[in-house]
């Protein structure tokens, strides 16, 4: 429990418990960074150390103060999912109470008016059970249009017991007076080496998928923790029986058509997860040009796949590729029509097929 569970950002820890213990925490903190790194959980981290009643620098997870944390957080969420199902757009925003301790998260697209007015009306009050009121505005880049200036006028009249801590994946997607006012901690993604620790921790990859799973991770805490081999493995056949066929650029005679033909079947066939379908596709497409460039396995995700990865890339060549990537292209700018996605990955394979060698 505390600071000393939080998996990489070891600067970020050090900064913020640095604070912590000198007394100088900001008014407003900002944390931006990639997605899955623990922006988030160390914000809530945060949260709890400044109000701990047994530390200064860190929290106990034990005491009164920790243990009502824990439960404001679990009717923050608890909230938050239900206005979310509500069908009335209109009514997701009504009744909104905000703790002590509050995580605000977009309920529709938007962190809406409502939640930012809120936020805004109780910042000014004083806490009713903790020292501090602690308010952590998660992805705040979504906080809808109308509702900037309501947030902007908090930062730039900061209440004197209430913290806020802005979390976004990238601060320049904030207005500049937005970010001027708050003191920003930057993350970066988690080394290869803790994630792979995780991971053998965790014990639900085995060691033979475990290098490919540290590296789809891309440094994420968050999709290392949700890995699972048998979904990746299931998303990622089409798309090698896909690349078997096509790989066999300017040679249509020594294609299976039909193990083509099912592979595009495979990859259109779920419409509902088609973009996870595409980011596949294109996780394969950057290893190859990487494996055409260098011919070294160093930063390939698919490294299990390396010997077959520098066959296709040899037979497709740069021109190859480059049409594979204009065709995921083309499809994902097609996914939210009402378009046959299959019959577009056929006639690329067939175009890179019947190409001359």
């Amino acid at each position: 429990m505390g600071f000393d569970s939080f998996l990489g950002n070891p600067h970020a820890v050090s900064l913020i418990r640095s604070m912590l213990a000198a007394g100088r925490l900001p008014g407003a903190l900002l944390l931006a960074g990639p997605d899955g790194v623990g922006k988030k959980t160390l914000a809530l981290m945060l949260a709890r150390a400044l109000n701990c009643q047994r530390r200064s620098d860190d929290f106990c997870g034990e005491c009164g103060h920790c243990r009502k944390a824990e439960e404001m957080l679990a009717a923050t969420r608890e909230d938050l999912a239900r206005r979310r199902q509500l069908k009335d757009s209109g009514r997701r925003a009504e009744g909104l109470v905000y703790f002590d301790l509050q995580l605000i998260e977009p309920i529709t697209r938007y962190i809406l008016t409502e939640q930012i007015r809120q936020l805004r009306n109780i910042a000014y009050t004083r806490p009713f059970e903790f020292r501090r009121r602690v308010l952590v505005v998660d992805q705040v880049q979504a906080v809808h249009w109308q509702a900037v200036d309501l947030l902007l006028k908090v930062l730039e009249e900061p209440p004197e017991t209430t913290t806020l801590i802005l979390v976004c994946p990238n601060a320049y997607e904030l207005r500049p007076t937005i970010r001027s006012r708050c003191s920003q901690i930057q993350f970066v993604p988690v080394e290869d080496a803790v994630v792979a620790k995780l991971l053998e921790e965790e014990g639900r990859v085995d060691q033979a998928r475990r290098a490919v799973a540290v590296r789809a991770a891309a440094g994420s805490i968050a999709k290392a923790k949700s890995f699972d081999p048998a979904e990746f493995e299931r998303r990622r056949k089409p798309w090698l029986d896909f690349l078997d066929a096509v790989g066999r650029a300017g040679k249509p005679g020594e294609v299976d058509w039909r193990s083509l033909f099912d592979s595009t079947k495979a990859l259109a066939e779920d419409r509902e997860n088609f973009e996870e379908t595409l980011r596949m596709g294109y996780s394969l497409l950057g290893d190859l040009l990487y494996v055409l460039e260098t011919r070294e396995p160093i930063q390939v995700t698919h490294v299990d796949l390396f010997p077959r990865l520098q066959a296709w890339a040899t037979r497709l060549e740069l021109r190859g590729i480059e049409e594979l990537k204009n065709g995921l292209d083309e499809a994902c700018r097609l996914q939210t029509r009402n378009v046959n996605q299959q019959l577009g990955l056929e006639a690329l394979a067939i175009e890179l097929l019947t190409r001359a060698g």
